[in-house]
């Protein structure tokens, strides 16, 4: 039975994962067949799988799977694989990065005459993302951490934009080069994360144009921008082709665009991606830093503010 059912699961994987005829997948699983993820404990049925193979393959054309082992005993099995693929186009919402990755599982089934009834697993999409260097904020947490809030339903989209809309910020322009090509987009979604070591973090939106070269970039530049620099807030947040057309500028130590005049700039190491839904959260290492005498734009509830005729309370 072991050595039959390996040679009908490498057919059928072979015909559903690496060339793309999921339907195959329906001559090895029962009518109630469930797919349960061991690491978020939600289920499937076969056409969600079959989806999910198809969004796979549409990021990696090329994916191979190779099935290693299948140990039976009873009606229970333990299927061994190892997938290997190139990401050559968009998944899950990350630009494609040209890497090639290999990831290896092992999928625990209940047989029911022969058939998959049920199959639990360890591995997701989320692990090609890990694969390439890309992590969900949910790896943050530990295992052990637990939430006690309820979490459920959704906020009035109203209420939050009120809410944001009280919160004050500066203003700044996160850039990158593309093949040499300057790019950026203003962000006041910046934070300082720590001071020792030095580390800042970004969230870029994924619809914005510059976001496939912040991807795929392995440093970026973060610029404050200040009161005399009311134009180029205007020129980053719209939807040129060529921003830096208007604007002066000089490159840091790995080439990231560094504004001129602007009251301070840095450039950083690009050291984790974290996905979060519609943005990209960047946690980068300072590697340098710039600092001048220009005052800094303040931001609140769609306004600009001069830093300099704030009074201290």
């Amino acid at each position: 039975m072991q050595q039959e059912l390996k040679s009908t699961l490498t057919t059928v994987w072979r015909q559903a994962w690496d060339l793309g005829d999921v339907a195959a997948l329906q001559s090895v699983v029962t009518p109630d067949y469930v797919r349960v993820s061991r690491a978020s404990g939600q289920s499937s049925t076969l056409a969600q799988l079959q989806d999910e193979i198809l969004s796979v393959r549409a990021g990696f054309p090329d994916l191979a799977t190779t099935i290693d082992a299948v140990v039976t005993e009873g009606n229970a099995a333990a299927i061994f694989w190892t997938t290997t693929g190139t990401h050559t186009e968009p998944f899950l919402g990350v630009p494609a990065t040209n890497k090639r990755v290999e990831t290896r599982g092992c999928n625990h089934v209940t047989l029911v005459d022969g058939r998959i009834d049920r199959e639990e697993v360890t591995w997701d999409g989320s692990e090609l993302l890990n694969s390439l260097g890309v992590r969900h904020l949910r790896d943050a947490r530990t295992p052990d951490e637990l939430v006690v809030d309820d979490l459920s339903g959704d906020p009035d989209p109203e209420i939050m934009k009120t809410f944001n809309r009280q919160f004050i910020t500066g203003v700044t322009v996160v850039t990158t080069q593309e093949n040499g090509v300057p790019k950026g987009l203003a962000v006041n979604s910046y934070a300082s994360v720590s001071l020792d070591p030095a580390l800042v973090m970004v969230c870029i939106q994924k619809t914005s144009s510059t976001y496939p070269a912040l991807h795929a970039a392995t440093h970026l530049g973060i610029n404050i921008l200040g009161t005399e620099q009311r134009e180029t807030v205007a020129t980053f947040a719209s939807k040129s082709a060529n921003k830096f057309a208007v604007v002066d500028w000089h490159a840091g130590p790995h080439g990231s665009p560094l504004i001129d005049g602007s009251p301070a700039s840095l450039e950083a190491e690009i050291r984790e991606r974290f996905q979060a839904t519609t943005h990209t959260v960047f946690i980068c290492r300072v590697r340098h830093a710039e600092v001048t005498g220009a005052s800094p734009i303040v931001y609140k509830a769609g306004r600009f503010f001069d830093s300099d005729n704030l009074t201290q309370i």
